[in-house]
């Protein structure tokens, strides 16, 4: 018989699992699972972009949307040291911390403003799909803020991964793998804003929006693709022996105000 002791502490450790309850994954001794489905079942059977997917939303994709998304996360990896995620990673591998800490610096730099326009353009795209009038929505949105996010590029006159990606998903339209409604959306803001091109939030945000991604995500996916970039950065900086890498070469001082 079961004392008051012991029904006290089932309580408890049903509370405690209760607290913890997921879907993603399942782990108990000698098992494990994710989304339902055992670990060594996957493991050779399943691509790392189809893997995403089923984390994310609990079900696995057809080939053509997990190709879909894997061309997403390739077209996001790098950008060069141009941008603040790569550089302080650099900067953060020479200053004795390891590879993680290094990764961690330039992921906690993608916010709102670099790293953010994903998300933001999913919202942009949601909203003229939702509106009859595109003009209205892009007139709304300029009066906020001159930059629509995913157009434009600092430093590309036409992103080059803009059009790959804009023809997988017009051929993943074509072909009824996804609806075609956001690359519509996108498309006829860049017509609107005209000569200002789609850069490359622009182009993934299509990608995400039609694969059916929460916006939030589109920014999650973002960082998933630019780690790899950021680790591979980081793994360069850790070979060549510089110290205290600072953001400008030491010979060049930075104007006095």
């Amino acid at each position: 018989m079961t004392g008051a002791g012991g029904a006290s502490s089932a309580a408890a450790d049903a509370e405690v699992a209760g607290w913890w309850a997921t879907a993603v994954s399942k782990i108990e001794p000698d098992l494990i699972e994710l989304r339902g489905h055992p670990v060594q079942d996957l493991i050779g059977r399943i691509g790392l972009a189809e893997m995403i997917w089923l984390m994310l939303r609990g079900e696995r994709p057809d080939p053509r949307r997990a190709a879909l998304l894997e061309a997403a996360l390739v077209a996001s990896v790098d950008h060069g040291p141009h941008a603040p995620s790569i550089a302080v990673a650099r900067m953060a591998a020479t200053c004795g911390v390891g590879l993680n800490n290094a990764v961690a610096t330039g992921v906690n730099v993608l916010g709102d403003v670099h790293g953010g326009a994903g998300e933001q353009c999913v919202l942009l795209l949601e909203d003229v799909v939702r509106q009859a009038d595109p003009a209205a929505v892009v007139a709304r949105w300029r009066a906020r803020d001159k930059y629509l996010p995913g157009f434009g590029h600092r430093f590309h006159t036409r992103d080059p991964r803009r059009d790959p990606l804009l023809g997988l998903v017009a051929e993943a339209v074509a072909d009824g793998v996804v609806p075609g409604a956001h690359l519509t959306a996108a498309t006829e803001v860049e017509r609107l804003i005209a000569p200002v091109p789609m850069n490359i939030d622009g182009a993934t945000a299509v990608v995400y929006a039609e694969l059916g991604f929460p916006a939030p995500l589109a920014r999650g996916l973002f960082v998933l693709s630019r780690s790899v970039g950021i680790l591979a950065h980081a793994w360069e900086e850790t070979g060549q022996g510089r110290r205290n890498k600072g953001p400008i070469p030491p010979s060049i001082l930075p104007d006095w105000l």
